[in-house]
């Protein structure tokens, strides 16, 4: 299929779920790698507490405010460089 064809048939909603060949799709940079990290005890009591008070895990807890805090010093780093 030609791409004015996938974009004419994206663009009148119609279903793409046959096109795609979703088994093999990746998410651009979001591959998975593991690393480890020595945090002082109370800093993981500290995180658990906030956790629980959130409902989600700890990993998601220090996902989320790493994510957040990078995407924070990217845009700071945008900004002074304009």
């Amino acid at each position: 299929m030609r791409a004015q064809e996938f974009d004419k048939k994206f663009e009148t909603d119609e279903d793409m779920t046959p096109l795609l060949d979703i088994e093999h799709a990746r998410r651009a940079n979001q591959e998975q790698r593991r690393v480890n990290v020595d945090f002082p005890v109370w800093m993981i009591d500290s995180l658990d507490r906030e956790a629980r008070r959130m409902g989600v895990s700890r990993q998601s807890i220090i996902k989320v405010w790493l994510a957040e805090r990078l995407h924070h010093q990217q845009g700071g780093a945008r900004e002074s460089a304009q």
